[in-house]
């Protein structure tokens, strides 16, 4: 994976607009970091009202109709709805589901684990988060990557901070993956985001400690590792969507919003009932 921006392409963001994607980083003020609070806020709402309904029996499609009307009765719109023809409003990814799952009538099953993505636009801001969830009686060898997949995920949260670098979180996350004898995918990777749903920098979730763009304060950006139980390597499926593992392995994903503040970072999609990771 290739950064799409140098230590030195950052600008600062225009205010009140979503601005072009230039492939320079954006340093954000105040309102965006207020903007993304609500719009987190509500992303990780959205993933805490549909926990009652995660069990078997569900259809995903059913999972993404209660996430579009939760976000609609929020006064807000599903990113994912309409994007590049995309048309649902989620993504729902089971076991062996990378990312970019598509809701459908496939029912949950007892021991499924899996990923729901919701991006919520709330007054013009992206809140972009996923979660795992266990579904009935779940095998301990799958439980035991949800943990390690948010351990990761925390690991990279951890290590964003002024005056580190992009490569310092990614080598985070893979130094704990890897630790447990786990792949990181290498294919998908988080983003900028704000006004935009997709923005630079690029966050990869393996790499070199001190490579990459220098975190600098005002950045925002999605932090979001996929990680498997086998080995790293995933193929697309012919719908041109859905990502699964080539050697059919189990995945976990949990992602998290964040911006680089002063003094760390800020987490803008911790869950208002603190279900951070199962079980719920």
């Amino acid at each position: 994976m290739i950064y799409i921006a140098a230590m030195t392409d950052y600008v600062i963001a225009p205010t009140g607009t979503s601005g072009a994607r230039t492939g320079a980083i954006k340093l954000h003020g105040p309102e965006a970091f207020e903007g993304m609070r609500r719009a987190g806020q509500l992303a990780a709402a959205t993933l805490d009202a549909i926990v009652p309904h995660m069990r078997p029996g569900v259809t995903t499609a059913e999972i993404d109709r209660i996430v579009y009307r939760f976000i609609r009765d929020h006064d807000a719109l599903p990113a994912t709805l309409g994007y590049r023809g995309y048309t649902h409003s989620s993504c729902i990814s089971i076991n062996h589901v990378v990312c970019h799952g598509i809701p459908g009538d496939k029912p949950l099953r007892s021991g499924d684990i899996v990923n729901v993505d919701v991006t919520p636009i709330l007054d013009g801001w992206h809140g972009d988060s996923s979660r795992m969830y266990l579904i009935g009686d779940v095998p301990l060898k799958a439980r035991r990557l949800v943990d390690v997949t948010y351990d990761c995920l925390m690991v990279g949260v951890a290590a964003a901070k002024p005056g580190t670098h992009m490569g310092d979180v990614a080598n985070a996350i893979q130094r704990h993956a890897e630790a447990h004898r786990y792949g990181v995918v290498r294919d998908f990777c988080g983003h900028g985001v704000g006004r935009l749903f997709h923005d630079a920098p690029e966050v990869v979730h393996a790499g070199k400690p001190g490579t990459g763009p220098e975190l600098k304060p005002g950045m925002i950006f999605t932090i979001e590792p996929m990680i498997n139980i086998g080995r790293a390597e995933v193929k697309l499926l012919d719908d041109g969507w859905t990502a699964v593992t080539r050697d059919r392995s189990l995945s976990a994903q949990f992602e998290h919003s964040v911006g680089i503040t002063s003094g760390g970072c800020e987490v803008f999609t911790f869950s208002p009932a603190g279900w951070h990771k199962p079980p719920y």
